[in-house]
C-alpha cells in the first residue's frame, strides 16, 4: 500500500517525475525528444533531391526495411550494408541511410506519442485511486457505514492499484525503447558512413 502511494505521488508530481519537466504527461526519466534529425545520427553527405528519388528504389527500400528491424543483429546488418556498398555509390549509400532514418523516425515518433498517452492514462488512474480512497474515508466515517458500498469501493481500489502497479513496472522497458531505436539508427549510420570515400 505504501509503495503504491509512493508511485502515485511520483507520477502525480508531473515535471519532477518526467525528465526536465518539458511535458507533464511524459512519464519517463529520459528526456522527451519527440523527433530526431538526420544530422544527429549521420556524418555523411546531406541528402538532396536525387537522394530523395533513390529512397524509393525497390532495392534500397527493401534493404532499409530489413535493416531497421531490431530483431536483425547489428553484425548481420553491417554485413548486408557491406554487401550493398560493394556496388553502391555515395548517392545510393546516402539514400539507404535516409530510407532507414525515415522508417525508424516514423516508428520512434509513434512510440513517443504512445508513451505520452500511457503517461496521461497513469495520471488519470492515479487520480481515480485517490478519489476512491477519499470515497472510502467518507464511507468509513459515516455514522452507519454502508459495508456493502465500502467492500465494493475497496475491491475497485485494489483492482485500480493492481493495474497501476503493473503498468508502472513495465514503464522502464517502454521508456527505453526510443533510446534503443536511436542507438540502432546511429549504429547503422556509422556502418553506412564507413563505406563512403
Amino acid at each position: 500500500m505504501i509503495r503504491v502511494s509512493l508511485l502515485i505521488a511520483l507520477l502525480a508530481a508531473g515535471p519532477a517525475f518526467g525528465a526536465a519537466g518539458t511535458d507533464p504527461d511524459w512519464p519517463c526519466i529520459q528526456r522527451k525528444q519527440p523527433h530526431l534529425s538526420l544530422g544527429q545520427v549521420w556524418t555523411g553527405p546531406a541528402p538532396d533531391d536525387g537522394t530523395s528519388a533513390l529512397v524509393r528504389d525497390p532495392q534500397i527500400d527493401q534493404l532499409a526495411a530489413r535493416l531497421e528491424q531490431r530483431r536483425l543483429p547489428l553484425d548481420q546488418a553491417e554485413a548486408q550494408i557491406a554487401e550493398f556498398a560493394a556496388s553502391a555509390d555515395e548517392a545510393r549509400l546516402t539514400a539507404l541511410m535516409q530510407a532507414i532514418f525515415d522508417r525508424i523516425e516514423r516508428d520512434r515518433s509513434a512510440l513517443i506519442a504512445g508513451i505520452a498517452r500511457y503517461g496521461r492514462a497513469q495520471l488519470t488512474l492515479a487520480e481515480r485511486i485517490e478519489a476512491r480512497r477519499a470515497r472510502m474515508a467518507e464511507l468509513e466515517a459515516a455514522e452507519t457505514p454502508d459495508f456493502d458500498a465500502l467492500d465494493a469501493e475497496e475491491e475497485a481500489l485494489d483492482w485500480d492499484q493492481r493495474i497501476f502497479t503493473e503498468r508502472q513496472q513495465s514503464l522502464t522497458y517502454v521508456c527505453e525503447t526510443p533510446v534503443i531505436l536511436e542507438q540502432r539508427v546511429f549504429a547503422l549510420g556509422r556502418a553506412i558512413a564507413s563505406h563512403l570515400d
